[in-house]
């Protein structure tokens, strides 16, 4: 979708922390996908539409948060209402990112415990995922299509998805790979690894944009060490004053206590995104602290797929089960129990992002022009669409073969995951709409049955 003559023309209207505000309040409400979409959905609104922020700056800021631990499109999200709007702006950004989908799943998951399964919440279900499944293929295609410039980084896409798919290697490997790679590629052909691949081509697609590929770092986004002290001192203070509230009222064997040390390890381990982490939550949340059981985490999983926000979303519905199972409160305030672990397991989770971001985001702004800095993030991100490929390959097989390849093969949720692709690449639907209409038609579907 190119931009017309007098739209390239002419350069954004500064955007107010209101407006701002709005619009990451409204994309926690809207950002189903997973990651992938999610990235997709704030690309096609925020560079292509609203041309708030250049492609360039885009997936500058994306190449960082993909060798974070944590979600990256939250982390995403923050970065860019940080760079907007200062810290304010930043965690404005991430909480709305993140609000939305914790009232919307504590929601479900009472729910969920409270009257079991619901044919008609089934059918709506069964219409979405395949939907999902339409939207990350669709992402890729779009992530690659502009970050993947040349045969090399395509190349190096093609490697990192043999390897997470056909030789299980970790996606922390995959990362430090691809970043020596383009580290090594910046010194012996530097011409493959400049970030965004052909300078300046967003501009000539989108129009100039707010935060231009040539707009100078704010003042508030440029590096201090002071600054950066300061903010890091905040942010133990805040973990070490939670932990210190729930550890004084509930001893350190109390269930939300062990929640928020557990899920700060969690959040410390999500290199690769909520699945390369959900192992690691199974084996907690399930063998070692018994709050759920297994059948419970695959309920939960698919909740967190279809929802909005980050999958890594998931630990509230763990944590509200968790609460609720142990009786925290006693057994009248069940409910109650449940919403207080689930708040604990989302703080503690996400906490580490914000930090990642406002400690980090002055470094990575100040070396956006160098090179040897940003030659191994674009490598990453070559890697990533790979990674993503795969994301695809795994939601469709389960998708399609619910029981494995030796069940029955899902044809109408093929037929869906075909026309939601079709909308979106052909016809250019919003997500949103395809995500609806997925719905209607498997609810439609099931009530047949």
């Amino acid at each position: 979708m190119s931009a017309t003559a007098e739209d390239v023309a002419a350069r954004p209207d500064p955007v107010s922390f209101a407006e701002a505000f709005l619009y990451w309040l409204k994309l926690g409400f809207i950002s189903f996908g997973g990651p992938a979409g999610q990235i997709s959905m704030m690309h096609q609104e925020l560079v292509e539409k609203r041309r708030w922020i250049s492609e360039h700056r885009f997936l500058h800021a994306l190449n960082y948060t993909m060798v974070l631990p944590g979600p990256e499109a939250q982390q995403l999200a923050t970065y860019i209402g940080w760079l907007m709007h200062g810290v304010w702006g930043g965690i404005a950004a991430g909480v709305m990112f993140v609000l939305p989908s914790l009232f919307i799943l504590i929601g479900l998951t009472w729910i969920y415990l409270v009257f079991g399964d619901v044919p008609a919440v089934a059918g709506i279900l069964y219409g979405i995922k395949p939907a999902v499944t339409a939207i990350v293929v669709f992402a890729a295609y779009r992530i690659g299509s502009r970050a993947l410039k040349n045969n090399v980084l395509r190349a190096m896409a093609v490697l990192a998805f043999v390897a997470i798919f056909a030789l299980d290697v970790p996606f922390p490997y995959i990362v430090l790979m691809a970043g020596i790679i383009g580290y090594l590629g910046s010194h012996i052909a530097p011409q493959y690894f400049r970030a965004g691949g052909h300078h300046g081509s967003s501009r000539d697609t989108y129009g100039p944009a707010l935060i231009d590929d040539d707009t100078p770092v704010p003042a508030s986004a440029r590096f201090r060490w002071s600054r950066l002290i300061v903010f890091a001192i905040i942010g133990v203070s805040i973990w070490v004053a939670v932990m210190g509230l729930l550890a004084n009222n509930f001893g350190w064997q109390g269930t939300l206590t062990q929640m928020g040390w557990f899920f700060t390890k969690a959040a410390l381990v999500t290199f690769g995104g909520a699945y390369a982490v959900l192992p690691y939550v199974y084996q907690g949340g399930v063998e070692q602290y018994a709050w759920l059981t297994g059948t419970q985490m695959i309920d939960g999983l698919a909740l967190g797929e279809t929802t909005p926000g980050p999958l890594i979303m998931v630990v509230a519905f763990v944590g509200f089960v968790g609460g609720w199972t142990k009786e925290i409160f006693g057994p009248e305030m069940l409910p109650l129990a449940g919403i207080a672990a689930a708040s604990v397991a989302t703080l503690f989770t996400f906490l580490p992002s914000f930090l990642f971001i406002l400690l980090g985001g002055p470094a990575v702004e100040a070396t956006r022009g160098d090179l040897k800095f940003t030659a191994p993030l674009t490598g990453i991100t070559a890697a990533v669409v790979g990674v993503v490929i795969n994301l695809a390959v795994f939601f469709a097989y389960h998708v399609l073969w619910p029981a494995g390849f030796d069940g029955r093969f899902e044809w109408f949720s093929a037929l869906i995951g075909a026309a939601a692709f079709v909308a979106l690449f052909r016809y250019k639907v919003g997500i949103m709409t395809v995500i609806a209409a997925c719905a209607l038609l498997g609810l439609g579907y099931s009530l047949l049955l």
